[in-house]
């Protein structure tokens, strides 16, 4: 593995093969497309965040049907699989990323705890999804599910699925 940070990696695979990216959070809060736009030159391949932290927005803006969302949860496969995909359309981005999860300190069940997240990438047509869980506080946790956003992008983008993130 390189010794370059996870966020430099994605930028660099994107750039090489020429694919854009959209971002689509809810619980990191735009975290994944600050650390995706630190790097120079992001421009290249950085097409747009989206922030839905609230269930309508991820509705009306990302096409994730009010049913996925009541029968399933904010939180749920289904729903980060929504995300990303919607993403990619409404973008015309190649690749798009999705989080939602519970960040904490407070928001988790006893079936969705604080630390509890599901990322999703899709090209427009294939999209997957992975169940990531931590314990930490907010700051930790939104930092480690942007971490395995992007690891499950290089993963997507290398054709290695699953691996664990």
């Amino acid at each position: 593995m390189s010794d370059l940070p996870t966020n430099v990696l994605l930028g660099r695979k994107l750039r090489d093969r020429g694919l854009t990216l959209v971002t689509a959070e809810s619980c990191t809060g735009g975290l994944l497309a600050k650390v995706m736009t630190d790097i120079p030159g992001s421009s290249d391949y950085f097409r747009m965040g989206i922030v839905a932290y609230n269930n309508e927005i991820k509705s009306i803006v990302l096409d994730v049907p009010e049913e996925d969302i009541e029968r399933y949860g904010a939180v749920s496969t289904e729903v980060a699989v929504r995300m990303a995909s919607g993403a990619t359309k409404i973008s015309d981005s190649d690749i798009g990323i999705s989080i939602t999860g519970v960040a904490g300190p407070g928001g988790g069940t006893d079936h969705k705890p604080v630390g509890l997240a599901y990322v999703g990438v899709s090209d427009g047509v294939n999209t997957v999804a992975k169940k990531v869980a931590f314990e930490g506080d907010r700051r930790e946790n939104r930092a480690r599910f942007t971490e395995a956003a992007m690891i499950l992008a290089l993963q997507f983008l290398e054709d290695r699925l699953p691996i664990d993130v």
